[in-house]
This record gives C-alpha cells, sequence and structure tokens, in this order.
C-alpha cells in the first residue's frame, strides 16, 4: 500500500492518499504561530489499517518543519498527541493545560 500525504492549503487541509485515491483528510485552521486541528476523517474504505495515525504523524512532522505549534482540538488528533509524547512539544504550554495534555518531556 502507498500512502502520500498532501498539505493542501488553499483548503486548509491535510490529505492523505493510498495508491493515488483520497483516503482521509486532517482539517484545520492556520495561524501565526500554531496550526489548529479541528477535524480528521478516514474515508470508510479505509477504515481500521491505522491510516489515521499515518496521516496525523505526517501532518505533525510538516507543521513541525515548518516551526510552528499545534493545538489538537480535534479529539483524533487530541488523542495521538497524547499517546505519542515526542509531538507534546508542538502544543504550546498554554494550550496543553487548557486541552488537558501533560507538559512536554
Amino acid at each position: 500500500m502507498d500512502t502520500r500525504v498532501v498539505d493542501d492549503a488553499a483548503a486548509h487541509r491535510f490529505e492523505l492518499f493510498v495508491d493515488g485515491k483520497p483516503a482521509g483528510f486532517a482539517a484545520y485552521r492556520p495561524g501565526d504561530r500554531a496550526i489548529v486541528f479541528t477535524h480528521t476523517e478516514i474515508d470508510s474504505a479505509y477504515e481500521g489499517q491505522g491510516l489515521g495515525s499515518v496521516l496525523i504523524r505526517s501532518a505533525l512532522d510538516e507543521v513541525r518543519s515548518r516551526g510552528l505549534g499545534v493545538v489538537p482540538v480535534c479529539p483524533f488528533v487530541h488523542s495521538f498527541v497524547e499517546r505519542h509524547p515526542d509531538y507534546l512539544e508542538l502544543v504550546p504550554a498554554a494550550e496543553r493545560d487548557r486541552l488537558g495534555l501533560p507538559a512536554a518531556g
């Protein structure tokens, strides 16, 4: 299975493609210092294959490479960040407190 994640900046979403076909997206609101992830969706044909994690990991890695922070208001992104502490540093401290996330390592 060939996966690719692309940032469609005009649509404000990271899109996941599997074997060249759209499989899901993570919507966001852009900001000066942080991207606010608002919603994640995986097509039902691709559920249960771990592709949501592939999508979010790629999106967070891209955000990190841009030197931006992340505000995970989307429950899926919030849960991902909570389960993967190496991404906690992307969430500003005030937002971690507000969202009930632990302090970064």
